[in-house]
């Protein structure tokens, strides 16, 4: 059971997740009850719907690394809005933001690589899978959030259905380490984020600013390798994939925008599991408008998710 901290402990904040970190400390002074806010549900969901939306829009089928560099840097493009017209951003909260940034773009470094080595139908399960578990860990380690039984058992369900996507599934055994490997340090990375981002949001004291500083400066890395590595072509792509890039940046700015913001308002692993149902939505999208096969394996994973869902929000 957790308790999300309140505007006027916010400046606290910071020091306490460091004592938990270095001690463990887990006092009803920062761990008491939890209540899974409906409003709170409804965000998260939102934002695993445009998560799936973007996904689906963009077949990352060609140059991958270009497309994640279009799709960050025209998100970038919003975060002046966000930055101007919210108050300024704690000065505790710039470590965390800079680390975020970095986390950021591992991720997408070893998403590239993921699909390199193998199938996005594969990879992309593993890696969404697995971070609520992870996240979980991690918010108990360094923020001090311990989730009681219906939380846990909302969580694992929520993370059994989405990697049951992957059952069955036959790896070619010359890369079968690095199929599995890259997808679950993809997952490890989204789940250090998502911890960090959490911790930071809350020290922050302007979550929306938090959110537009956040857009600016993880973009600029990947924004430059592109152009670095693809000098005239990163010209050519983007005149040819801009608008359905643009498309695919706004659904990415509500989806990652709206997920921070509901971290400043609840637990972590409730937000990180409730987020990845975005793999269910962006199956059924499939179905429904690009016609692909929607088998007993997906409906059976969309229950599991489903009931964790349900899990979750009964818990609180």
């Amino acid at each position: 059971m957790v308790r999300i901290l309140a505007r006027d402990e916010l400046d606290t904040w910071p020091a306490a997740a460091d004592r938990i970190a270095a001690t463990g400390a887990t006092s009803r002074q920062h761990a008491v009850d939890v209540h899974v806010d409906p409003v709170v549900t409804a965000i998260v969901l939102a934002s695993a719907f445009m998560h799936a939306l973007w996904n689906a829009l963009v077949k990352v089928d060609g140059d991958r690394l270009m497309a994640m560099a279009v799709i960050t840097g025209l998100t970038a493009a919003f975060s002046p809005v966000l930055i101007v017209l919210s108050p300024p951003i704690a000065a505790e909260s710039w470590k965390y933001l800079v680390l975020s940034a970095a986390l950021n773009n591992l991720y997408f470094f070893l998403l590239i690589e993921s699909y390199r080595v193998g199938d996005l139908s594969h990879a992309y399960p593993l890696a969404r899978g697995s971070a609520p578990l992870l996240v979980a860990l991690g918010s108990a380690a360094f923020a001090g959030e311990r989730l009681g039984p219906g939380g846990i058992a909302g969580v694992l369900l929520v993370s059994a259905g989405i990697m049951s996507l992957v059952a069955g599934s036959r790896f070619d055994p010359r890369i079968r380490r690095r199929a599995i490997g890259y997808p679950l340090a993809t997952g490890a990375t989204i789940a250090a984020y998502t911890v960090v981002d959490g911790i930071g949001v809350r020290a922050s004291g302007s979550p929306v600013g938090y959110i537009g500083w956040l857009f600016a400066l993880f973009a600029i890395p990947i924004v430059l390798v592109a152009i670095v590595s693809r000098r005239t072509e990163a010209i050519v792509f983007l005149r040819t994939r801009w608008r359905p890039g643009g498309l695919a940046a706004l659904f990415n700015f509500g989806s990652y925008g709206l997920a921070i913001y509901a971290l400043s308002l609840g637990a972590m692993a409730h937000v990180s599991a409730l987020r990845e149902t975005s793999v269910i939505i962006a199956a059924l999208i499939g179905a429904v408008v690009l016609k692909e096969p929607f088998g007993r394996s997906r409906i059976a994973a969309a229950a599991l998710v489903a009931t964790g869902v349900a899990t979750i929000h009964l818990a609180g």
